[in-house]
């Protein structure tokens, strides 16, 4: 499994934010990532930046001077809420590709499942939400395998696996995915762990035991919630993000996460399919930052260093 198809996905995927931090479920949010603007210099067109990969971008980017960017800022450490501002792995990480582009990257909350709709439109220009690289979304089809949209691209940045979090103490003893079974689940619903939840649910049946208890949430805080009072044994997450909230949720008394490595896949910054010119730059800065040790300054940030890439791609889920 991989992150928010949620993983935030892979036909298994994500869910997020700490118990702590309000959820801005239905709510838009706007802030910036850390960021600086590079040099500028003047032309008769007006400002243009003299950063390295500033040409790259499409004419219109380079005009608004801004990226602007559509996430889920409920799943720390990935994305959340401080106080006003947007923070976590994402926003640094994009705060360092917009140095190398010479533009701002904006970021703004919604809603997780409705993030990938609002490109056509021209909300955003990109999507960043600790989202799983899957062909689904690549293809624009739903779980059930029926169009829904005219898909994405997708510049993958970032791994991660499925987490399993718990309540501290772990009563229940799980120690896999396979230790569900019959079992109740909090998801957040949209996301690859809710498609993954019910997969797992139907593998339950046909190895003859019983089925998995489903309740899906619109957000991951409501999941949690849900953990720690003793209604559901567990809430699937991306591992980083499972990690996190039980390091710090209750100052780490609430819960546990238990990792489930082999399911590995990609979170990709997701754009429309017919703007393959920000795609490209996207993915030449990447392996910029990734050369020059801001990206991996990013991570370390956020005790994330575990999911690094060692090179930009494109369209790499399955």
């Amino acid at each position: 499994m991989t992150a928010r198809t949620t993983r935030r996905t892979t036909a298994k995927s994500r869910i997020a934010a700490v118990g702590a931090i309000a959820v801005a479920g239905t709510m838009l949010l706007t802030a910036c990532g850390d960021q600086t603007n590079s040099d500028t210099t003047k032309t008769e067109g007006g400002t243009k930046s003299t950063a390295p990969l500033f040409d790259k971008l499409p004419a219109d980017i380079q005009k608004a001077g801004v990226i602007k960017v559509g996430t889920d800022a409920t799943y720390a450490p990935m994305e959340f809420k401080q106080g006003d501002k947007i923070v976590g792995v994402d926003p640094d990480i994009a705060a360092a590709l917009g140095k190398q582009l010479g533009v701002k990257i904006e970021f703004t909350s919604g809603t997780f499942d409705t993030l990938l709709g609002a490109l056509p439109t021209g909300r955003y220009n990109a999507v960043m939400s600790a989202m799983s690289d899957t062909k689904a979304r690549q293809e624009g089809l739903d779980d059930k395998g029926k169009k829904t949209g005219t898909g994405v691209d997708f510049v993958d940045y970032f791994t991660a696996s499925t987490g399993i979090l718990v309540k501290k103490g772990n009563p229940e003893g799980i120690k896999s995915v396979d230790d569900l079974c019959g079992k109740k689940l909090a998801v957040q619903r949209g996301t690859t762990y809710e498609k993954a939840a019910k997969d797992l649910s139907a593998k339950c049946v046909t190895d003859g035991k019983k089925k998995i208890s489903i309740e899906a949430f619109s957000s991951d805080a409501e999941a949690q919630t849900r953990v720690k009072s003793g209604g559901a044994v567990a809430d699937l997450n991306d591992s980083p993000v499972a990690a996190y909230i039980a390091k710090t949720a209750g100052g780490g008394t609430d819960f546990e996460a238990v990792a489930n490595k082999s399911d590995a896949g990609p979170f990709g910054i997701a754009v429309d399919k017919k703007n393959t010119q920000l795609r490209d730059a996207l993915k030449t800065a990447l392996d910029a930052i990734i050369a020059d040790g801001t990206y991996k300054a990013a991570l370390d940030k956020w005790g994330a260093a575990d999911g690094a890439v060692t090179a930009a791609a494109v369209n790499g889920g399955k």
